[in-house]
């Protein structure tokens, strides 16, 4: 049984891309949203979907799925280990002028991690709270750690684009001057196809970050517009203009499929999370059918 149960006509197959189109322009229109980007690919069957899908937005916290893909380049060549042990402190360099910058604990969705300053946590211990609960100051921690342009590197030795990580979270300077961390949704599902294929570095590796993201715990958005069979490894991002989630769909009997909503709106709006359930159930409904 359907999560939710939508009251409209059947949705079009994504080779009907011209009616799909229309069903997502109705949908951001009716939802009063900015702007609206979606893009899909079918591991199963090939297919591919866009719709201002190259459109550039803030990345919010998605941008740590690129951090994770990075975090894994250097596991897999050896220069860190999932085990080993990184120092927790609050303290970093801001991307504008290298003055010192902390992670507001009332700004940050994990309190977890700030307890832990003056200890020790696992690399995979930050990347799990990083993913699952977004902490900012783990983020922090795993983009200091590997360093930025190697990062960076890392990113680019995929060929990737559409994704374009220049700082960490929270640094207020950086922001104030434009140096923001931007996505489009064709680069995070470029980024997360290269993980449910199992190209990322390894396949062990690409079924370790799989299993990572399959522990997000804010599910209103992508997951909510799918059955209860589907499960989800995904990330969030949302601040007062922006809300996105993207993710790997995995549904009984088949390969995934990589889904990116992306959305921008004014900062009074509401409805952002039912709106991407609302994306998330045209993409699954176009790809396998108007099912309950």
């Amino acid at each position: 049984m359907s999560r939710r149960t939508p009251v409209q006509p059947p949705v079009p197959s994504l080779q009907s891309s011209t009616e799909l189109q229309a069903r997502f322009a109705e949908l951001q229109a009716k939802a009063g949203a900015s702007a609206l980007a979606v893009s899909i690919a079918d591991l199963e069957t090939g297919a591919e979907f866009h719709y201002h899908a190259d459109r550039w937005f803030h990345a919010a916290s998605t941008i740590k799925v690129a951090i994770l893909v990075g975090v894994f380049g250097a596991i897999f060549r050896g220069e860190l280990l999932p085990q080993s042990r990184v120092h927790v402190r609050n303290r970093f360099l801001s991307a504008y002028d290298g003055s010192p910058y902390r992670v507001r604990l009332d700004r940050d969705a994990n309190p977890d991690v700030h307890r832990e300053v003056g200890r020790t946590l696992r690399v995979s211990e930050l990347a799990y709270a990083m993913i699952t609960t977004s902490s900012n100051l783990a983020t922090n921690l795993l983009l200091d750690l590997v360093g930025l342009d190697v990062l960076q590197r890392t990113l680019e030795s995929f060929g990737l684009e559409g994704v374009d990580l220049r700082r960490g979270v929270e640094d207020e300077k950086a922001f104030q001057a434009g140096i923001n961390n931007r996505i489009t949704a064709n680069g995070l599902v470029g980024l997360l196809r290269l993980i449910g294929e199992e190209r990322a570095f390894s396949p062990a590796l690409s079924r370790q970050m799989v299993n990572v993201l399959l522990g997000q715990q804010f599910k209103s958005g992508i997951p909510a517009g799918l059955p209860r069979s589907a499960r989800v490894a995904h990330k969030t991002g949302e601040i007062s203009t922006i809300a996105h989630d993207a993710g790997l769909v995995y549904l009984p009997d088949r390969r995934p499929y990589v889904l990116a909503v992306l959305t921008e709106w004014e900062p009074s709006a509401t409805g952002r999370s039912a709106t991407i359930a609302a994306a998330s159930y045209l993409a699954y409904a176009a790809l396998i059918g108007d099912r309950d």
